[in-house]
C-alpha cells in the first residue's frame, strides 16, 4: 500500500458535523442573549477547539467563553453528537486500508468522550486501531503533539488526513504527508498554505491517493427473504438508511425486477391476468429476469464497493418454484446456472414468521398478486423449504425472528449487518 500508516482528522475528514455543531454552538448563544450568527460564520467553529472559536469568531471574553462551552456541550452530549453522518466512501475506505494491513488512527480536537461515542455509534471503531483526542478541560488542541501520540512505535510512510490548517501543521510538525481533504470544512488556499502535499477534493479522490487500484476491494451483497407479510422489504429500507448514514453506498434493488428488462419480466410474473402459466414457465421468466438483473445492477455495483441489498434474489425461486411448484431445488438451480454467473450473497437475512401470520399481515397491506392469491398449503411448503435452506447454510443464511416489534426485528438486522462488514473485505 502507499502508506502503511494513516492517521485521520473526524470533524469534516470522516464525519459530516457541522449541523450538530453548529445547532449547539447557536444554543449557546442564545442562551446567553448573543446575536445569531450566520451559516458562513459558524462554519468556523467546525475544526478548532471550541473555547478559542468563541473568543476569536463570536468576540467572547475568556470567561464568557468558558461559559459558552459549557452551554453548548449541553446540547451537543444529548443530541448534537448524533446530527452527524460519515461521508459517502468513508467506510470502505477504512475497509480497504485494514484490508491491506494500514495502521490507522484519529488524532481530533474534539473532546475524546464524543469522539468515541461517535466511531462506536456510526460503526467506525472496528477500523480504528487509535484515537487520540483532547479532554473535556482541555482549552488548546496541539495537533502536532495529537498526530505524534497517535502515530505507531514503527512506521515506513505515514500521512495525516484532515480539511484544516491545524491538521496539515501536525503532518508537518511530525515530518509525516499531509492530506487536505478538501470535501470537509477548508478551503484549497488554507491547505496548501498550511503545506498540504496532496489534495484531495472528494472521498474518491482521496481513496485514488491513499490506495493502488488493486487495492480497493469490492463491495457486499446481502439478500433479504421469507415470506410475502414477513416485514423484509420494510427492514432492507432501512437498513439502506442506516449504512447510507455510516458512509456506504447502497443500492436498493429487488427480485423480479431491478432494471429496465427486468421490471418488465416482473409485470407478467405477478399479473393476476397471467393466470395459467405454467409452473416451467414461470421459473423460466425468473431465472431471466435474474439474469439481466445481475449483469446490469448486481455485479457492477459489487465491484464498485457498494453494498448491494435486494429484495429477494436466488433462495426465493429455490423454495417458491423449486418446493412450492414441486420443480425441485436441483432443477431450479440448474436453470438459474448461468444467469447468476458465480453471483452469490455474502449474507442473506431470513426473517422468519409463521405463513399465517405472515399472510394476514400482507392482505392488510393491499391486494395480493398471483402468487399471493396461491393455497395456504403452498405457503406451508416454502416455509418450510426456507428453515431447510437456513440450516443447511447457517454461515450465510441468518434467521431473524419477524414476529416481533419493527424496532426488535431491526435491531437484529443491523447486528447481522455489522457482523458482515467487520469481516475482511472481499477483493
Amino acid at each position: 500500500m502507499k502508506y502503511d500508516t494513516v492517521i485521520f482528522d473526524l470533524d469534516g475528514t470522516l464525519t459530516e458535523s457541522e449541523p450538530g455543531i453548529t445547532k449547539s454552538v447557536q444554543y449557546a448563544l442564545e442562551q446567553m442573549n448573543r446575536p445569531p450568527l450566520d451559516a458562513a460564520t459558524l462554519r468556523r467553529f467546525i475544526g478548532p477547539p471550541l473555547r478559542e472559536s468563541f473568543i476569536a469568531v463570536a468576540g467572547m471574553a475568556e470567561d464568557e467563553a468558558d461559559e459558552a462551552v459549557r452551554i453548548y456541550r449541553e446540547r451537543f452530549s444529548t443530541v448534537g453528537w448524533m446530527e452527524n453522518s460519515v461521508y459517502e466512501g468513508i467506510a470502505p475506505l477504512l475497509r480497504a486500508l485494514k484490508a491491506g494491513g494500514a495502521y490507522v488512527a484519529i488524532a481530533t480536537g474534539k473532546p475524546e468522550v464524543f469522539s468515541r461515542k461517535i466511531i462506536d455509534y456510526f460503526g467506525l471503531a472496528p477500523y480504528i486501531d487509535r484515537l487520540e483526542a483532547i479532554t473535556l478541560s482541555d482549552h488548546h488542541a496541539d495537533k502536532v503533539a495529537l498526530v505524534r501520540r497517535a502515530l505507531p512505535e514503527r512506521y515506513e510512510r505515514a500521512c495525516m488526513v484532515g480539511d484544516r490548517a491545524g491538521d496539515m501543521e501536525g503532518a508537518l510538525g511530525n515530518g509525516i504527508d499531509g492530506i487536505g481533504a478538501l470535501y470537509g470544512y477548508g478551503t484549497r488556499e488554507e491547505l496548501e498554505n498550511a503545506g498540504a502535499r496532496f489534495i484531495a477534493a472528494s472521498v474518491n479522490a482521496l481513496r485514488d491517493i491513499l490506495l493502488d487500484a488493486g487495492d480497493a476491494p469490492g463491495g457486499l451483497f446481502v439478500t433479504f427473504e421469507g415470506t410475502d407479510g414477513c416485514g423484509k422489504t420494510t427492514q432492507m429500507k432501512r437498513a439502506a438508511d442506516w449504512l447510507r448514514g455510516r458512509g456506504y453506498e447502497v443500492v436498493s434493488t429487488r427480485e423480479p425486477g431491478g432494471c429496465p428488462i427486468s421490471e418488465r419480466i416482473r409485470e407478467i410474473i405477478l399479473d393476476v391476468g397471467s393466470a395459467g402459466m405454467t409452473a416451467e414457465c414461470e421459473a423460466m421468466l425468473y431465472a431471466a429476469a435474474r439474469a439481466q438483473h445481475v449483469s446490469e445492477v448486481i455485479k457492477p455495483a459489487v465491484k464498485r464497493g457498494a453494498i448491494v441489498l435486494c429484495d429477494r434474489f436466488l433462495d426465493s425461486s429455490l423454495v417458491y418454484q423449486g418446493v412450492g411448484r414441486g420443480l425441485g431445488m436441483g432443477a431450479v438451480r440448474a436453470l438459474n446456472r448461468l444467469g447468476v454467473d458465480g453471483c452469490q450473497p455474502d449474507l442473506t437475512l431470513f426473517y422468519d414468521i409463521s405463513p399465517e401470520r405472515a399472510m394476514q399481515r400482507r392482505r392488510a397491506a393491499s391486494a395480493p398478486d398471483r402468487l399471493e392469491l396461491e393455497r395456504k398449503e403452498f405457503f406451508e411448503a416454502v416455509y418450510g423449504a426456507y428453515k431447510a435452506l437456513a440450516a443447511e447454510d447457517p454461515e450465510r443464511i441468518a434467521v431473524i425472528d419477524a414476529d416481533r416489534p419493527i424496532d426488535a426485528v431491526e435491531t437484529d438486522t443491523r447486528r447481522c449487518l455489522a457482523e458482515t462488514l467487520d469481516r475482511p473485505a472481499r477483493r
